[in-house]
């Protein structure tokens, strides 16, 4: 009869290697290697810090809280990840492009599926609130050549810096969305309203325990965009208003110099506004990459 191998006991100096040894078994290495290093990272916190048993309910319901504060309009676990860095740094680790290119930012948690398609020089305002913007872009490849019948999804804040799944008593159904193709010349245009910054929600428990611990939790102005080609990477970035005061702070990380435009003061159809010309610079897909 074969000798029983002797199991770890259990310890504060044997935590992590107790619970990682019981994965010996495991057919599936990969994913049994990454719950172990989180777990190990997690005891290791919980032996720097010592948290009492209280502290610890404390940080169960946090996370309960988080749980209970996501639905289809609203993406709590989402904003948690973007605001502590992960969701920006495995978009770094994945994206990685060419110089000249446009980079990649995370989506953020107010993005929706399912945006209306619009005729280019339509306008995304629903409800018409706010100083006109006009946005008028061109994509193209690395070389310059214009992108035909490209997708292009957009989602933004309105005037007073909420979306409107933020603000579904409030705000008209798809407000400040919209897809649009582009033409053989690579272009399209589209008529919104001036977005505003905002600092990210803290009515939730992600935004109270930030707050609560004084990390900062303002989003500049920007413009959110999804560009998808045939036989292209998808491009999901940012673009940012040059003016805006908080662009060295933005709660998710995602500010770079191309990313930054100056929203021009001018004339729009027959009121004061502002208008923005922007430039999306795709790559070809390589295999392993998504298109």
């Amino acid at each position: 009869m074969a000798a029983q191998t002797q199991a770890l006991t259990f310890s504060e100096a044997t935590s992590s290697e107790a619970f990682a040894e019981r994965f010996q078994a495991s057919r599936n290495g990969k994913l049994a290697e990454l719950i172990a290093a989180a777990v190990m990272h997690v005891h290791e916190l919980i032996k720097e810090f010592r948290p009492s048993q209280d502290d610890w309910r404390k940080v169960l319901l946090f996370l309960t809280e988080v749980g209970h504060a996501s639905d289809e309009r609203r993406q709590e676990w989402v904003l948690l990840s973007d605001l502590i860095g992960a969701s920006a740094l495995v978009e770094e680790i994945n994206s990685r492009r060419p110089k000249g290119a446009t980079p990649n930012t995370i989506r953020g948690p107010f993005y929706r599926d399912n945006a209306p398609e619009r005729a280019s020089g339509s306008s995304i305002s629903i409800d018409g609130k706010g100083e006109p913007l006009v946005v008028s872009a061109r994509v193209q490849d690395l070389d310059g050549l214009p992108i035909a019948d490209a997708e292009v999804v957009t989602w933004q804040a309105n005037a007073e810096g909420f979306y409107e799944n933020q603000q579904p008593d409030l705000q008209p159904e798809h407000n400040l969305r919209g897809m649009f193709r582009t033409d053989a010349e690579g272009r399209f245009h589209y008529r919104s309203v001036v977005p505003a910054g905002y600092g990210v929600p803290s009515d939730g428990p992600v935004g109270r325990l930030l707050s609560q611990a004084g990390y900062p939790l303002h989003r500049p102005a920007h413009l959110h965009f999804v560009v998808r080609a045939e036989g292209f990477e998808t491009i999901t970035t940012h673009i940012y208003d040059s003016s805006d005061p908080h662009l060295g702070e933005d709660a998710l990380f995602g500010v770079r110099p191309a990313l930054i435009a100056r929203f021009e003061p001018g004339e729009v159809g027959g009121q004061r506004g502002k208008a923005v010309e922007l430039t999306f610079v795709m790559v070809r897909s390589k295999p392993g990459r998504g298109s």
